[in-house]
């Protein structure tokens, strides 16, 4: 079997991370006998500053292409905040529908939380965040703008066809992981009438094709209390693009930090993106010192999407290794290992 991946290093510390995962992958196909098909794309910061471009077309016909992808991180400190994040990443997701934002918020053994008497096996649950709806559309406006009368508007756009399919990918994985059965919906039923209601109401209805799942609804403001105080209580969480924004930076801190937290953009039936969720941290670039955990992280998600699970548990096992035996520290500079060592442990405990 040979997979298509295409690699988009992004910006800043994006290409060290980037490098890593690809060893990672390169060693798991030659073990389990199976092939890939890198792609590269400079997309990012750099591209746009020398010619302007952020996305063209010709670049995201081939992407369509592709069966899945692999990113770094987007962002540049002399380029305007919003213009790579809308015109890569957020046009990416809504092109190729990627429904589905996928966050495992997983503390692994000898990673430290900064929750107090915590420990792996209270953190162990999974955010699906809808990706292509909601105040993130972009529908909205000005009337005035630049006045003292100015107005802003933004719209919050939700889909029955939209929340009902991000509700049954919850369901069927709730499903898939066999652990608690237990589906979570976060809204505010309480104030967004229309938008949180139709979650609601679809929730209610789509639960009924799922007897062995069990619900539960929290309203936002009290997921990010219980998240705190008990993860334990949770399984599978579903919520809105905004929300579920906001909450999964809270379940990257819980789980040890950004630098072993991955996220991958799902289109069940097309083509799906995997990254690092840190971002480019431009003031490390070059140093070797950034950690590769959250990148690796992502290509075991990769492999696992792509139906390669023996693979994927051969990554995750050989984390737990270098994550409990040999990193000191998550935070950059502090892991007593360069950004290239922990890449070569982990190829090593493969």
């Amino acid at each position: 079997m040979t997979y298509k991946i295409a690699v988009l290093p992004g910006d800043g510390t994006g290409p060290e991370v980037v490098d890593e995962g690809l060893k990672v992958l390169k060693a798991v196909a030659a073990k389990e006998n199976f092939k890939m098909d890198f792609h590269f794309y400079d997309l990012g910061g750099e591209r746009y500053l020398k010619t302007g471009e952020v996305l063209p077309e010709s670049v995201l016909k081939e992407l369509k292409a592709v069966q899945v992808i692999f990113l770094g991180a987007i962002g540049h400190p002399q380029v305007k905040s919003g213009i790579l994040e809308q015109g890569i990443l957020l046009r990416l997701r809504f092109t190729l529908d990627q429904y589905i934002n996928l966050r495992p918020v997983k503390l692994y053994p000898g990673v430290d939380t900064p929750l107090k008497d915590k420990g792996p096996e209270h953190i162990n649950f999974v955010i699906i965040r809808e990706n292509t709806e909601g105040l993130y559309t972009g529908a909205g406006g000005f009337l005035k703008k630049g006045t003292p009368d100015e107005i802003a508007v933004q719209e919050s756009i939700n889909t029955r066809k939209g929340v009902e399919r991000c509700l049954r990918y919850g369901f069927e994985l709730c499903l898939k992981r066999n652990r608690q059965l237990k589906l979570t919906m976060a809204a505010k039923t309480n104030v967004l009438n229309y938008a949180s209601d139709l979650w609601a109401r679809t929730f209610e209805e789509v639960a009924r094709d799922y007897p062995r799942v069990k619900t539960d609804y929290t309203h936002v403001d009290a997921l990010c209390m219980w998240m705190i105080k008990n993860p334990e209580w949770f399984d599978v969480i579903v919520t809105d693009n905004l929300f579920g924004d906001i909450i999964t930076d809270l379940g990257a801190m819980i789980q040890g930090g950004l630098g072993i937290a991955a996220g991958g953009n799902i289109n069940p039936h097309g083509v799906s993106m995997f990254e690092p969720m840190g971002g480019s941290a431009p003031k490390y670039t070059g140093k070797n010192m950034i950690n590769p955990m959250a990148a690796i992280a992502a290509c075991q998600m990769m492999l696992d999407y792509l139906g390669e699970k023996k693979a994927a548990e051969r990554v995750e096992k050989a984390m737990i290794q270098v994550l409990g035996k040999h990193i000191k520290s998550m935070a950059a500079g502090e892991m007593g290992h360069t950004t290239r060592e922990v890449g070569d442990l982990v190829v090593k405990c493969l």
